[in-house]
This record gives structure tokens, sequence and C-alpha cells, in this order.
């Protein structure tokens, strides 16, 4: 079987340079970008479950520019206003400048770490200690963030306040690729969930990451391509390289 058609299971790039467009040119394939899986936020009506209370707190986490948008359109539904003392902690500089989006942009109440790991953002939570916070999450979060707080010197709160769900396809989508491209569990449990009776056969699968990879397998599937590696860090270089190969197996 020849690959014609490849599903990468994110939104599309944005502008007209991107590896992927390379890719469909230099293999003659085309490219498709449909996420499997999409990110909404709690109805005020969730939220207050947890019987939280923002005005309570003096310092906010974000981890995602996710995370800012819902917790202020949160606080939009839920008519509490933010006053212009709370002070903001975001574990990237990129999701601090989403910031600008929401609120007048001040260095002495935005402050960020130096990667995206929480365990990097810690060291400057210590050193606001005495201030109060709250954590904007997702639903799941994942363990380093939390073991990274929990070793810190802060007093904080978690806020659930978005999660990841499938992106469901409707009866009219057509669903005829020769691959399929993952970047994580939930876009694997999105696949199952929409297509409970999808058998591979042919289709490749490929998958970034190694949760990511492990939910292909523990769902019975056969994963066709795996990253990153040391040789190809990235999920573009590992498909050129694949379909590289792929080719000269046709020929032979």
């Amino acid at each position: 079987m020849k690959i014609k058609k490849i599903l990468v299971s994110q939104p599309q790039p944005p502008g007209e340079k991107s590896p992927y467009f390379d890719i469909s040119e230099k293999y003659n394939v085309k490219v498709e970008f449909r996420p499997f899986i999409k990110v909404e936020g709690l109805s005020a009506k969730e939220f207050r479950t947890q019987r939280i209370s923002i005005l309570d707190y003096t310092a906010i986490i974000f981890i995602a520019k996710q995370g800012i948008d819902h917790f202020f359109h949160l606080c939009e539904e839920l008519r509490i206003t933010i006053p212009e003392t709370m002070k903001y902690f975001c574990v990237t500089e990129s999701v601090a400048v989403y910031l600008q989006h929401y609120i007048h942009y001040r260095k002495r109440k935005v402050f960020f770490g130096t990667s995206t790991r929480m365990s990097d953002l810690v060291p400057v939570l210590n050193k606001h200690a005495s201030e109060k916070f709250l954590f904007v999450a997702p639903e799941q979060v994942n363990e380093e963030s939390i073991s990274a707080l929990e070793g810190s010197k802060i007093s904080y709160t978690k806020a659930v306040m978005y999660r990841t769900v499938s992106n469901d396809f409707s009866p009219e989508e057509e669903f005829n690729y020769d691959m399929l491209l993952f970047f994580s569990p939930l876009g694997v449990q999105a696949l199952l969930k929409n297509f409970p009776d999808f058998e591979q056969g042919e289709i490749q699968i490929g998958c970034f990451g190694n949760t990511t990879a492990a939910a292909v397998r523990d769902s019975g599937l056969r994963l066709d391509l795996e990253a990153p590696t040391p040789q190809y860090p990235s999920m573009t270089m590992a498909l050129d390289a694949f379909l590289k190969e792929y080719v000269k197996r046709l020929k032979k």
C-alpha cells in the first residue's frame, strides 16, 4: 500500500512555512491537520463545586495559555473583578506575555520561570512564599508539576478550570487516511472513542513521546513510527526519514 494521505492530529501550523508542507511536496502526499482532542473550560456551576473563592488568593499560577483564557472567562462568568494587586506566576515568559490579553502587564506583578517545567518556577515562587497561591490547573495535571509544588515553600490550592476532551468526528467527515500521527495518549483514546470498531490493517501509526507510544501499544495497535529519538528529535524529522525508507521499500 502506498501512503497518499497522512492525518496529523494537531492544529494546522500558522503561516505557509512548515516542515509538514515540505514533506507533502517532497513525497507527493497529502497532509491534513485535524486535532483529535480539544480543551474546554469548566462552567461556573462546575467550578463552584470545588468551593474555591478566587478573591481569597493573592497570586495565581499558570502553566499554559489555555489556563489564562479559562481563568479570565470564568471570572467574567462569575462576575469577579480581579484586583490590581493580584500577582501572576507563569512557567514560561511566553505564557506570561500572553497575560497582556487580559491585564496591564507590569513586571512587578508578573513573574515567570526559565523552562516549561514547574520545578524551574519553584525558586521564583519560593521568593514570594508569603503569598496565597491559586494554581489554575487542567483536569489532568502531570505528576512533575504537583511534585514540584508539594516540595516548595508556598501554600497553594489547586483549582481545576479546564479539561481536555475528545474532538469528535461528525458523520459527514471522511476517515480515509493511510497514516495517523498522534501526540498524546488522549489522542489515541479519542480515535477509539470515535471509531470503536477501528481496524488498523495497513494503516501506519506514528507517535511523539513515550506515554503516547505506550497508549498506542496498550490499545493493541501497531506502532510503525516513534519519535523523538537521538537521531530524529522532532516528529517531522522522523516522518521524513520514515517516508524515505518507505519509498525505498516500495521500489524493491
